[in-house]
């Protein structure tokens, strides 16, 4: 009886260790994919494989090798290129032109003559210089002559005109009658007169 119970015994831890060996997974499929000549890292445990050239991983020419992926770690997209697209309308700055200044036209200077009216003495015309919108000068370009009509007409010619006479003063024809010279006096004026009408 004994002997029996051994036996029962000993087939049964034998049956137990065979199941368990053929069983387990990782014993099996170690032995069967291992190499035959596998190389052994002369580095220690603990110690950095980077400082070692021969160590897997690194690059003998002193680069680091890109580590491998593996297939839990999370593989992040590329970066995509983002341009941003200018709107339909171009706007273009332009420096700023300087500002253009109107000159204040310069005066030009005209001769205006006006026309020619006869009296019982003689014939009068005058003419009158312009600058702009002024009168600068008066001319009597025709005067009786002859006897006492000499000595009227300078007396006309010396209160009308130049720069600094009656016309230019008051820059108009209505000018003051000379005394003695009434008839020459008129007729310079309605020559004066049609020159200002002409030049404005």
């Amino acid at each position: 009886m004994r002997r029996a119970l051994l036996a029962i015994t000993g087939l049964a831890a034998s049956t137990a260790a065979l199941v368990v060996f053929k069983g387990s997974p990782g014993a099996t499929q170690v032995a069967q994919n291992l190499p035959t000549a596998q190389p052994v890292n002369p580095t220690a445990p603990g110690a950095d494989p980077s400082a070692d050239p021969a160590a897997p991983g690194t690059d003998p020419a002193g680069e680091v090798a890109t580590p491998s992926k593996t297939a839990d770690a999370p593989v992040s997209p590329k970066p995509g290129k983002t341009t941003a697209r200018p709107s339909g309308t171009k706007t273009t700055t332009k420096a700023p032109s300087t500002p253009r200044t109107t000159k204040a036209p310069q005066p030009t200077t005209r001769r205006v003559t006006g026309n020619g009216f006869d009296n019982e003495y003689g014939y009068v015309q005058v003419q009158i210089v312009v600058s702009g919108n002024r009168i600068v000068e008066a001319v009597a370009l025709s005067l009786p002559s002859g006897g006492e009509s000499d000595i009227h007409s300078g007396d006309v010619r010396d209160r009308y005109d130049g720069s600094g006479g009656e016309v230019v003063q008051k820059q108009n024809a209505n000018l003051n009658t000379v005394s003695g010279a009434t008839e020459t006096s008129n007729s310079y004026k309605q020559s004066l007169r049609s020159a200002i009408e002409q030049a404005f």
